[in-house]
């Protein structure tokens, strides 16, 4: 049984590869390396080079490899952005997807388990959101990753395809410390660089409607989102019955001047953040619910938000 890791290079998809290794399940990778990193990479881990728009090249993998199921991670993740690039982002998220899965439908590979969104909700209006929670994408990256979902649903009424789709909230740390959080565009990454840097890290608003006057994020450790992927892959490779989709969030939030509080702890760097306007579109609260994930791809929070920085600060260093 060999699982195929496509986005396998990256900062989350490198975690999902050694998820797999610590259970003893092999893994193929594949990447274009847009965005990834052949270092993150583990040893003995095949690496095939090239994007999911490649049919044949995707197809050949699989049949190789003897591939039984796929976790698609692969993508352009970055939401702002998407509103400058709509194009490049329904390539890559979209059409991607769809040659992944005629590839798939190739070589007979029946099971796959998608990397969704906090993105698909948009600006939710409720304290807590779960799977039921109406979905209002506001960037393309949203919609694609919200197409990515009916894509799946749709070949599967028109195929044996037995699928689930995991929608992520503010994934931060590290499982080990080689393994950093790259992004241009994430909250921890950019909190510490600008520590390691000796510039003041911001807030971007502080009248928000929240306890402290600043949003309120749902953090979940990148080690606890392998896991749950291990665990989907299992309960697919077993014939057990799965959701469409399962939320991965802790339940609890966490606001940005409280990360900020946790990053000068957990780095030894005392600062006192730069507040600057709101940014627009930003709510004031996004908080999930992991109750149907608890129950079914055994997700817990494994991680406290000290060990949450920690971990981040370590593989930034490493870095």
């Amino acid at each position: 049984m060999t699982w195929m890791v496509t986005g396998g290079a990256g900062y989350i998809g490198s975690h999902v590869v050694r998820a797999f290794q610590e259970v003893g399940i092999p893994t193929v990778v594949l990447d274009d390396l847009s965005s990834g990193h052949e270092e993150f990479v583990p040893a003995g881990v095949p690496l095939v080079r090239g994007s999911v728009l490649d049919t044949a090249l995707v197809a050949d993998t699989l049949r190789g490899h003897r591939v039984t199921g796929v976790v698609h991670l692969a993508g352009f993740k970055y939401a702002g952005v998407s509103v400058q690039r709509p194009l490049h982002t329904y390539e890559q998220n979209v059409t991607g997807t769809a040659h992944l899965l005629a590839a798939m439908a190739e070589a007979d590979v029946t099971r796959i388990v998608f990397s969704s969104s906090a993105a698909v909700y948009g600006t939710p209006d409720v304290d807590l959101v779960t799977e039921d929670t109406p979905t209002a994408p506001e960037s393309p990256y949203g919609e694609s990753k919200l197409i990515g979902e009916w894509l799946l649903r749709d070949q599967a009424a028109a195929t044996e395809l037995h699928h689930t789709s995991l929608r992520y909230f503010n994934v931060v740390g590290s499982g080990t410390p080689e393994l950093a959080d790259t992004s241009p565009h994430n909250l921890f990454p950019l909190v510490l660089d600008a520590l390691a840097e000796g510039r003041t890290p911001r807030i971007n608003g502080d009248d928000y409607s929240t306890p402290d006057g600043t949003c309120v994020r749902d953090y979940v450790h990148v080690a606890d989102l392998a896991t749950s992927h291990v665990a989907a892959a299992r309960a697919l490779t077993e014939g057990r019955e799965l959701r469409r989709v399962y939320n991965l969030g802790s339940g609890d939030g966490v606001s940005v001047r409280e990360i900020m509080t946790a990053m000068a702890a957990g780095t030894g760097i005392d600062f006192e953040p730069e507040v600057a306007p709101r940014r627009a579109g930003d709510p004031a609260r996004i908080v999930a619910s992991g109750e149907a994930a608890a129950r079914d791809l055994d997700w817990r929070m494994r991680h406290s938000l000290t060990e949450m920085v920690s971990s981040a600060w370590q593989a930034r260093q490493a870095r």
